[in-house]
């Protein structure tokens, strides 16, 4: 990805999720799968994994996260720090929900980046988003 070649560091791993945006504006991660070129993706950035070499997974959330923002203080094209919030995690999943987001992930201050599941990071999804109607559906056949 040429955003990434343009960033201040040696060396980084960005742990995030590459979506496409549709009209309006919000991500809607199945159009990256039938999109006729990468050009327009955006690197949803979560989580900052390793830098310049140092391994960070064993460092608090808090820590990981101000290593990224600082890491991605000037705006790219191609890539963007996902916003997390402190408090109203009802608040912003109702907000997701209302814009057809997929869900929200919560994540437990001062947990470590793990390897697999973690009790620490919790997924709620909406129930009324196209990916995860389509996810139950499948689950059934």
């Amino acid at each position: 990805m040429a955003a990434v070649a343009t960033l201040p560091v040696r060396s980084c791993l960005i742990d995030g999720e590459a979506f496409v945006s549709d009209d309006s504006g919000l991500a809607v991660f199945d159009l990256i799968r039938s999109w006729p070129t990468n050009l327009s993706a955006v690197l949803c950035a979560f989580d900052l994994l390793e830098f310049d070499g140092e391994d960070l997974r064993r460092s608090p959330i808090e820590m990981r996260k101000a290593g990224l923002v600082q890491l991605l203080h000037k705006p790219s094209q191609g890539i963007a720090v996902n916003e997390h919030y402190v408090d109203g995690g009802t608040i912003v999943f109702a907000q997701a929900c209302k814009l057809g987001c997929e869900g929200i992930v919560s994540k437990r201050l001062g947990s470590l980046y793990p390897s697999g599941r973690s009790k620490h990071w919790v997924k709620v999804k909406n129930p009324a988003a196209p990916a995860v109607r389509r996810e139950a559906e499948e689950e059934w056949r």
